[in-house]
């Protein structure tokens, strides 16, 4: 098989995106070089990582509450990993050796936190599908950062995309994911994960053992109390359906202007971000004066930049919104005709 049947194919299955990257070039650009990850500390016979991915609907971005997002989040994760062993299944049975990955996994050995294996938003750089956005989630042409991501590995040689070079974020001039953050967790082409995870992970990992600490020394009333609380079953639920537990916090993701989805659905109901503060405003203005005058700025840097664009911002969202209109007008005027 070569590239453009796996997209075939991987498109037939029902992801959204599907680009390729080569494993060589993964294993020579780690995100961290003292953290590696790499299709080489996971398989040395991998040959090239084929990148899928699945959209979340817009209209989650819609609700009023996080947890229809996570819920959506959980569902979609699913239906990307079904997809992917689909996939890995219909390559081996011609041959080629292959696997997929988790879309969402954690390996201790790493980093603390959520740091797994691979890095999917890495992979799906690499593979042409986005570059970075000023909260490094990966921005795609097509859906902004309303998207999930998963690795598929395979030992079949195939040709790989090539990256985009035109930065999709169009970065401090918008910093609209800047604005909303409930947690103030947006840096300079970084994230403080600390911050976001407050918001994002309100029945997490950490907050689950904070948790258990407290009733193991609690005496036998605080005990029954506690296991009556709300936190018990945000837990039990989080097993269960993700919601509130490594979810996501929406907001940055519902506010991005980048992609089809936010012009089609988003654009009057995330125009105004109640978030939006002079503090705000003011950081913003200083990381859009910094980038001006050349300041050094560690998401810039020389490792760095290959993923968040290395041409910089072009004027990539604005042709594409100038096209969706277009578009949306000629089917106007298409309608009108058959209306006629």
């Amino acid at each position: 098989m070569n590239a453009a049947e796996v997209k075939q194919l991987a498109r037939h299955l029902g992801a959204d995106l599907v680009g390729i990257a080569s494993a060589e070039v993964l294993n020579a650009f780690p995100p961290d070089p003292r953290w590696p990850q790499t299709p080489d500390r996971i398989s040395p016979y991998c040959k090239s990582v084929i990148v899928i991915v699945c959209r979340i609907p817009a209209a989650a971005f819609r609700a009023k509450h996080n947890v229809l997002v996570q819920y959506l989040d959980m569902l979609v994760l699913r239906r990307m990993d079904r997809i992917a062993h689909r996939l890995c299944e219909t390559l081996e049975r011609r041959g080629y050796p292959t696997f997929t990955t988790a879309g969402q996994e954690t390996d201790w050995s790493l980093k603390k936190a959520s740091y797994g294996r691979l890095s999917t938003r890495h992979l799906g750089i690499e593979a042409g599908l986005g570059t970075f956005g000023l909260e490094v989630n990966i921005l795609t042409p097509e859906f902004g950062p309303r998207v999930y991501l998963t690795g598929i590995l395979t030992e079949l040689e195939l040709e790989a995309d090539t990256p985009i070079r035109e930065q999709v974020c169009i970065g401090e001039s918008c910093s609209r994911c800047l604005y909303s953050c409930p947690t103030d967790a947006v840096l300079h082409w970084n994230i403080d994960k600390r911050n976001c995870a407050l918001e994002a992970q309100e029945f997490g990992y950490m907050t689950a053992t904070a948790y258990f600490d407290k009733f193991i020394g609690a005496d036998t009333e605080t005990r029954k109390t506690m296991l009556r609380s709300r936190d018990l079953f945000g837990f039990w639920q989080g097993l269960l359906r993700v919601v509130g537990s490594f979810g996501d916090c929406p907001r940055c993701l519902a506010v991005c202007p980048v992609g089809n989805d936010y012009h089609a659905h988003l654009t009057d109901h995330q125009k105004v971000i109640p978030e939006r503060t002079p503090d705000k405003v003011a950081k913003a203005k200083a990381y859009k004066q910094a980038r001006k005058r050349g300041d050094p700025v560690p998401g810039l840097d020389e490792w760095n930049i290959r993923w968040v664009g290395p041409d910089g911002y072009k004027g990539m969202v604005a042709r594409q919104l100038k096209a969706f209109r277009e578009a949306q007008a000629a089917r106007a005027e298409q309608e009108q005709k058959r209306d006629d």
